[in-house]
């Protein structure tokens, strides 16, 4: 479904494989550690779903959300705007058990970036899932193909200083587009802006080994070169982690950013 072979991405002139096919293990072996542990992603969904309750009407007939996971954002989502056809998407199909009151949803299960889309959307909307496509201009275009005209596009997704203390340690991790980036593609692509901001959001811990645990509960440790860890490595990252201790604890970063935008024509 999801193919076996890593696909390498371009972004400021460095490469980073992402393993769609292990990415989708990560998160449904997360299953439902994600619920208790995504806790700044639930935050983001919160946020996101804030923007788009200021700027899209709430009247959006047909929507497809991309990388649906557990629901964060589409319970938000189904709370307020009145929709007739929503398409949900993830990468593997045990996410449905989070939908199971939800009526009428159609799966659209797999690679987003190699499934066809539906036509005529009013909005395309995503959490904390897009800075795992390899080529996303290319989606983005489709995106934009997509939608109806004056159709609108919200996303979040993370900048550059995401999760930055695990780069800085392991040099391991997605390489982000920045904000200035991510602008320039949606204009590239067609897209009028009409917010796009980023945020700071820190998480603290009792030990480093709770951040790494985190991690993993959180599905989000799927880069195609995975960590190996020995019991030297571990400890040696257990001490260097130090640097990011202050008074409320072992600090990790996440960065957000917040899009909506819609098609011009």
């Amino acid at each position: 479904l999801y193919g076996s072979k890593s696909r390498i991405r371009k972004i400021g002139g460095m490469f980073v494989s992402v393993d769609k096919a292990l990415v989708a293990q990560r998160f449904a072996k997360a299953g439902q550690s994600y619920v208790e542990h995504a806790v700044v992603q639930k935050q983001i969904s919160v946020q996101l779903f804030e923007y788009l309750k200021q700027y899209c009407p709430q009247s959006l007939p047909s929507v497809l959300e991309i990388g649906c996971d557990s629901g964060n954002l589409t319970h938000l989502f189904e709370s307020y705007f009145q929709v007739d056809q929503l398409c949900l998407n993830d990468l593997y199909a045990d996410v449905d058990q989070h939908f199971l009151n939800f009526k009428h949803v159609n799966w659209l299960i797999g690679d987003i970036e190699q499934l066809e889309l539906p036509l005529e959307l009013d909005a395309v909307v995503s959490s904390s899932a897009l800075q795992w496509m390899t080529d996303l201009p290319a989606l983005l275009q489709r995106i934009y193909d997509a939608l109806k005209p004056k159709g609108y596009l919200g996303f979040s997704t993370f900048g550059e200083n995401n999760l930055i203390e695990i780069k800085q340690l392991t040099g391991q991790g997605l390489n982000y587009y920045s904000l200035e980036a991510l602008q320039q593609q949606l204009q590239e692509n067609g897209f009028e802006i009409l917010l796009i901001q980023q945020a700071y959001k820190q998480a603290y811990f009792d030990h480093p080994k709770s951040v790494l645990q985190h991690l993993k509960a959180t599905g989000v440790t799927a880069t195609a070169t995975s960590h190996r860890w020995t019991k030297q490595s571990l400890q040696q990252f257990y001490s260097d982690y130090q640097q990011f201790y202050d008074e409320q604890g072992f600090r990790l970063t996440y960065h957000p950013i917040y899009v909506i935008a819609r098609r011009k024509e």
